[in-house]
């Protein structure tokens, strides 16, 4: 079955930078978007930025020009690359895959479902001030 596993999470001044990954592994399939979304506790998941089979990314406002999402087809690997962090940015951060869908707007993918089919556990990353 499809595994998502993220790393690269942890704790950084602001300012700083951190880079998260997502192993993929099992997920074949030739057309999909892959996201990050985060989350705080009491708050709503939020998407942070996609890209699809295409190379077509999308980012929420709150992270363009600060945020890159990339991936490495070699190695199944969906990277989000995060400088100028700020103590926002702090949360548990996912990563998410589905196929058959593109990138929408606002840093998700474009799913009719509202959700994406597979997810990872998480990593945390905190911001300090």
């Amino acid at each position: 079955q499809v595994e998502l596993v993220e790393s690269g999470g942890g704790a950084v001044q602001a300012g700083g930078s951190l880079r998260l990954s997502c192993a993929v592994s099992r997920f074949t399939y030739t057309t999909y978007c892959m996201g990050w979304f985060r989350q705080t506790p009491g708050q709503e998941r939020e998407g942070v930025a996609a890209i699809d089979s295409d190379g077509d990314t999308t980012y929420a406002d709150s992270v363009k020009g600060r945020f890159t999402i990339s991936q490495d087809n070699a190695t199944n690997t969906l990277y989000l690359q995060m400088d100028s962090l700020k103590p926002e940015d702090s949360g548990m951060y996912y990563c998410a895959a589905d196929w058959g869908i593109s990138v929408g707007v606002g840093g998700i993918c474009y799913s009719a479902s509202n959700t994406l089919a597979y997810w990872g556990q998480g990593t945390q990353v905190t911001v300090s001030s």
